[in-house]
């Protein structure tokens, strides 16, 4: 079931990985990665911030008390409110992100996200509480969808598994700034100890805001819309480094002109084309398993419930856990960077299936250490605990973190791509909903299974790994175009090729010209 179409000889692939000036010895280039990071890598740091703004106030006893010391149920609405929003909204983005483009998508997202932080910063109960968190969720997947598709649109080829990786990896700066930030303000005695991070988690929707419109539009979307001018000049300004006459620039040009031409012919826009054919199914159910298996891997225990774990296993001092989750996330950011830079290097089922088995094996040990700290009231297996949960960080980086973004962006054509992202949103928000209300339920040790809740994780994780080895395809060492047709049958890639070296072979023809007409004027000329 793996399979895939069969990879061919890619031009501009080879032509881009045959180029040997780095990245930052090129001006227009190394403007368009700084700019990248303030206007579309900050985007996952409000999920980062999301996800420890909710461990961490949990912590905080004023927030605990405005709130009336909130428990299972109403604890978990509390954290779900966000993911439940998501799903909300999803439905309405290719809407957005097809026809405007991918940075007004990404702006009115931004714009939703401040005006959801600053209710929450300002709620007054816990109705007015859950409605902001609704809202800073309906506007979270429009940034991330459209932010996601422009980072591996305008991206150089060789770089673009590298920065696509990176974009997941922002995830933990912003957990780092809410974690450190909650860790301080909770000395203060009144409410401004959460009030404060809440509204700080605006603060990367602010930056967007502000920039987005200094980056380029998507050349795809551009040519999508027939402005290959337009499309052409973003090309050859940051592929290019302004050059006109570059025949990587007018390959890569005829490449994907000719790919989103077949694609347009075979597509008709629509949820419907979804669902199509066997090879966009297939798409369709990897995308909605990795959705769900990048929040029901274990990990959104950790990044919600931190607390509760600890407190089951006899860590109960909040200076301890707030401190201890500092360090688990700056580990974190550690490895999804260090994962991100390694990405070209290995294969993408490789990466995944190590990243599963990894998961798995952890999830098992840390399971039989809580059962022996808590039964057997083991100090050292409490403190072995404390040491699997941080093992957990680079084995879910390596896959999870580190490749979410880059394969949805290679296993999801233009046409489909918007419509694939949100439905991996979808997936992966409506889980996390399901496992931020389920897990403070499953782990309470009263009313709850305690530490044995952990083994449900193992057995789901195991199922995983499976569909996981069954149904990944390889998509490493291939440009964007080359992929469209990853399920589909050989012609319509060859197709892509022949557009590509007809351009190629245009060119050679025109220069040889050229230069006959100049020997020729220069023999005149003697």
């Amino acid at each position: 079931m793996v399979g895939g179409a069969p990879q061919t000889d890619n031009i501009v692939h080879r032509m881009a990985m045959d180029d040997k000036v780095p990245w930052h010895q090129k001006r227009n280039l190394r403007y368009l990665y700084f700019m990248l990071f303030p206007c579309l890598m900050g985007i996952e740091m409000t999920s980062g911030f999301d996800s420890q703004i909710i461990n961490a106030v949990q912590i905080v006893p004023a927030w605990s008390n405005f709130f009336g010391h909130p428990t299972g149920g109403y604890k978990g609405i509390l954290a779900s409110a966000l993911p439940l929003g998501a799903v909300i909204g999803l439905p309405f983005i290719p809407l957005l992100n097809d026809n405007l483009g991918r940075r007004w998508c990404v702006m009115f997202g931004s714009v939703t996200m401040v005006v959801g932080s600053l209710i929450q910063g300002f709620s007054v109960n816990g109705a007015m509480y859950i409605v902001s968190r609704l809202i800073i969720g309906f506007g979270l997947p429009y940034a991330i969808v459209a932010g996601s598709s422009l980072i591996g649109e305008l991206a150089y080829p060789k770089e673009r598994a590298i920065l696509t990786s990176l974009f997941n990896a922002a995830y933990f700066i912003g957990a780092i700034v809410a974690s450190t930030v909650t860790y301080g303000t909770q000395q203060i005695p009144s409410d401004w100890s959460w009030r404060v991070p809440s509204l700080l988690q605006m603060s990367p929707s602010l930056l967007q805001v502000a920039l987005i419109f200094f980056l380029p539009e998507s050349p795809r979307f551009l040519i999508s819309k027939e402005r290959y001018e337009e499309a052409f000049k973003v090309i050859v300004t940051y592929h290019a480094e302004g050059n006109e006459d570059s025949e990587f620039a007018k390959a890569e040009m005829a490449e994907i002109k000719t790919t989103i031409a077949i694609e347009m012919e075979h597509s008709k826009r629509s949820w419907m084309d979804m669902i199509n054919n066997p090879g966009n199914r297939r798409r369709v159910l990897i995308g909605s398993l990795l959705g769900i298996m990048s929040q029901l891997s274990g990990n959104v225990v950790i990044s919600y419930y931190l607390g509760d774990i600890l407190n089951l296993i006899g860590f109960t001092d909040p200076s301890f856990q707030a401190k201890y989750n500092i360090g688990n996330q700056c580990l974190g950011l550690v490895c999804a960077v260090f994962t991100a830079l390694l990405v070209m290097r290995f294969k993408r089922r490789t990466m995944f299936l190590g990243s599963i088995s990894g998961i798995l094996i952890i999830y098992v040990a840390w399971t039989i250490s809580a059962a022996e700290a808590i039964v057997g009231g083991s100090k050292a297996a409490g403190k072995l605990c404390l040491f699997w949960i941080y093992a957990y960080q680079p084995a879910y980086n390596i896959g999870f973190n580190a490749l979410t973004y880059t394969y949805l962006v290679e296993i999801f054509p233009y046409a489909m791509r918007a419509r694939g992202i949100s439905i991996f949103q979808f997936f992966g928000k409506a889980a996390q909903f399901f496992g931020t209300n389920v897990n403070p339920v499953g782990l309470d040790p009263v009313n709850g299974i305690g530490w044995k809740f952990l083994i449900v994780y193992c057995c789901w994780i195991a199922v995983e790994a499976f569909l996981m080895w069954y149904l990944w395809p390889e998509t490493s060492n291939r440009t964007l175009e080359e992929l469209a047709f990853l399920f589909e049958d050989a012609d319509r890639a060859h197709a892509a090729t022949e557009a590509v070296e007809k351009q190629i072979h245009t060119e050679e023809v025109k220069h040889h010209e050229e230069a006959n007409i100049s020997e020729t004027t220069s023999k005149d000329q003697v």
